[in-house]
């Protein structure tokens, strides 16, 4: 009797002390705007459970994604790493279905939470491998994966299929001709059971949502209804479900800016669902909750981000190294150690992911990272360090990188024809929407050195030959 209640008594401070790590939950919409959410300043859409978060965590107002696409973004967050040195640099497809795959080399955040005793699961959008493959979600430290392995697939909010882990999951009715089975439902459905399975265990619960992406489309349920009527529509011809659907492809959509707000208020209703049930489960005290936007607004399938202000007055959209394409939403919330009802204007980007989970779980590994903690700013105590330069680069449309050094911005154009290449130099204190390009020669020679001293070449995804 005495073996069995020490044995119980142990197990209990061995369950106490696990839960003292907190459990981290990231949601990472896609493709929405800086300007797409209330707390952004956003007038047309509700979004009253992002309100919530923002009311109950801290704001960054100068928060930056890995670029303006969606593979190379979630790259350099899993990694780490900026877009000059992370392994993914681009949106580059594999057949029959996935992208090119993260290397047996390379190591994920998600992977260090798994060596300090975290339950892991990815719900939604992956894009990083194929099954399978060295990039396979299951092999880049998550536990579970439910949803789009491939973005290609993502297209298509009516899938043929989805993937748990390495089995493929037939969506009974939905064949490209008909639209039975709306996919985000039931990755939501699984992202909440993860969240009862592993309740009594520290957890990172990694939800990269494909809403509020193209194409345009959802159930006409109480989302669609509440903007049905509410704007001027102009309908949008696309790729319809049918004979001659591809999965590549956008369906047309009727009344474009009412089906866009509902996405956005179908996203903001799944963050609460994810807030009521960590409550439920008497988890909102020992929870991160961090959210934010893989890259800028985008403008396919109908959206209509000059309408939304989708980019909070910022210039430029997805695929835009400009603020627009790559200044994005963030919110934390973690009770009772972030600051409520807070902003920071810290300057800070997805490659500061990494480290600053390390720093919350005592992970004293060397990583080969370009980030900093943001834990003294999340706190509030201790010395924040600061950035020298953020950078970043887009492969497609003969290429661009950009640097920000401390108030400045300078963009380089056409980089794969350097013989038509030029840059723009932009002084954001004084012209945060980009406006006035400014002339200072001795500053842009040190920041096209910077862009040079940034850049890393790569085999898979050469940028400068």
């Amino acid at each position: 009797m005495k073996k069995l209640l020490l044995f119980l008594l142990l197990t209990t401070i061995i369950q106490v002390q696990a839960q003292q790590k907190p459990n981290i939950v990231l949601i990472l919409a896609d493709d929405l705007g800086i300007g797409d959410i209330g707390p952004y300043g956003q007038q047309k859409i509700s979004t009253p459970n992002l309100d919530k978060l923002a009311d109950a965590g801290m704001k960054f107002s100068n928060f930056y994604a890995g670029t303006s696409v969606c593979a190379p973004s979630r790259s350099s967050l899993m990694t780490g790493q900026h877009t000059g040195h992370t392994y993914v640099r681009g949106n580059k497809e594999i057949e029959p279905e996935g992208q090119e795959p993260l290397a047996d080399s390379i190591r994920t955040f998600a992977m260090i939470l798994q060596e300090h005793g975290y339950k892991t699961g990815a719900f939604g959008k992956w894009g990083l491998g194929m099954v399978g493959t060295s990039g396979d979600p299951n092999r880049k430290g998550f536990d579970e994966f439910f949803g789009y392995n491939c973005q290609r697939q993502s297209h298509r909010y009516f899938p043929t299929h989805l993937w748990h882990n390495d089995k493929r999951v037939e969506l009974e009715g939905n064949d490209l001709t008909k639209m039975a089975t709306y996919a985000p439902e039931l990755i939501q459905e699984q992202t909440l059971a993860f969240l009862d399975k592993n309740k009594d265990q520290p957890f990172f619960l990694f939800v990269p949502t494909v809403l509020p992406h193209a194409e345009l489309t959802g159930p006409e349920d109480e989302f669609f209804k509440k903007y049905e009527h509410a704007f001027t529509e102009k309908p949008h011809k696309g790729n319809d479900y049918g004979p001659n659907a591809t999965v590549p492809g956008y369906a047309s959509v009727a009344k474009p800016r009412a089906t866009f707000a509902a996405m956005v208020s179908r996203m903001d209703h799944y963050v609460g669902e994810i807030m009521d049930k960590l409550a439920q489960l008497g988890l909102t005290e020992n929870t991160i909750i961090i959210f934010t936007s893989d890259n800028g607004a985008h403008r396919e399938g109908g959206a209509d981000p000059v309408f939304f202000n989708s980019t909070a007055g910022l210039k430029g959209f997805k695929r835009d190294l400009y603020e627009g394409g790559i200044r994005t939403p963030m919110i934390v919330k973690w009770s009772g150690k972030v600051a409520a009802n807070s902003t920071s204007d810290h300057v800070s980007a997805f490659w500061d992911i990494l480290p600053t989970v390390q720093a919350i779980v005592g992970d004293k590994k060397t990583e080969n990272t370009d980030g900093i903690s943001m834990l003294p700013t999340l706190l509030g105590k201790g010395k924040q360090q600061q950035h020298d330069q953020l950078y970043w680069e887009f492969h497609e449309d003969g290429g661009r990188q950009a640097v920000r050094y401390k108030n400045y911005k300078l963009i380089k154009f056409k980089v794969k024809d350097p013989n038509n290449s030029y840059f723009e130099l932009y002084d954001l204190e004084k012209d945060p929407q980009e406006k006035n390009p400014i002339k200072n020669e001795k500053l842009s020679k040190k920041l096209l050195k910077l862009i040079e001293t940034e850049h890393v070449e790569s085999a898979i995804f050469p940028l400068l030959r």
